[in-house]
């Protein structure tokens, strides 16, 4: 991956539109920008053939599914994504940790069969628009960021490279988890933007204080006037 040194390198744009043409013009109009999320709605819109296109642009995919089914299928479908050349991808830690193993061992073999990077892993904690009484509602315990600590720990020892988490964990995951463990932080707002439908937010400069290492942006800046304005108010903010 590009140094994280570099603010630009920190932020991950979220492709959440409908199609290709959308998806990118987007990529387009932000030149300056390295990473880009496909998620579940682009990704069911346009299948495997608009992740290359993506990287044939001189960007990074980043390829959030949130994988989440018995070791044999996450570990094929990791497979898969190392040959579709996918920078990043998600796995639900609460799949177990056969699952995250199995996912990390097959990924960690075909990108050595192809010569190619490994793609780094990323467990998906607790989604950002969960608070702890919607976990009591489905029968988890209603704390959020124990929940998160545990799944965090478990990911590591499986062999993940790092944890989706919101920002408001990202001090304990540390702790946690010790440096080198990637920490990717959602719900992501600048004070200037509107919260929307997440419920545990932090402005980007905030959470790069408390230590995460990339943040995904989506609509403060896919939905702006001016997409690449916001994107480069965003950099200014962690610039400064």
């Amino acid at each position: 991956m590009i140094r994280l040194a570099d603010p630009a390198a920190r932020i991950i744009i979220a492709l959440d539109v409908e199609g290709r043409g959308p998806a990118l013009e987007l990529i387009r109009e932000l030149p300056d920008a390295r990473v880009f999320k496909v998620g579940l709605e682009l990704f069911t819109a346009e299948g495997p053939d608009l992740l290359k296109e993506i990287s044939a642009l001189g960007k990074e995919v980043f390829l959030d599914l949130k994988l989440h089914d018995i070791p044999h299928t996450v570990g094929e479908a990791a497979r898969i994504a190392v040959r579709h050349g996918v920078r990043m991808m998600t796995i639900h830690a609460s799949g177990g940790a056969e699952m995250m193993a199995r996912a990390a061992e097959t990924a960690g073999a075909e990108s050595v069969r192809r010569g190619v990077p490994k793609p780094i892993l990323l467990a998906v904690t607790i989604l950002t628009s969960l608070k702890s009484d919607n976990l009591a509602a489905i029968g988890m315990a209603p704390d959020a960021a124990g929940q998160v600590l545990r799944l965090a720990a478990l990911a590591k020892a499986a062999g993940m490279e790092g944890v989706v988490c919101s920002a408001q964990e990202i001090e304990i995951v540390r702790k946690e988890t010790g440096p080198g463990f990637l920490i990717v932080t959602p719900g992501i707002r600048p004070a200037w933007a509107a919260a929307q439908d997440q419920k545990r937010i932090m402005t980007p400069a905030e959470a790069v204080g408390r230590g995460s290492d990339y943040l995904v942006v989506g609509r403060p800046v896919t939905q702006a006037p001016s997409p690449r304005e916001a994107f480069r108010k965003i950099v200014e903010e962690l610039s400064a």
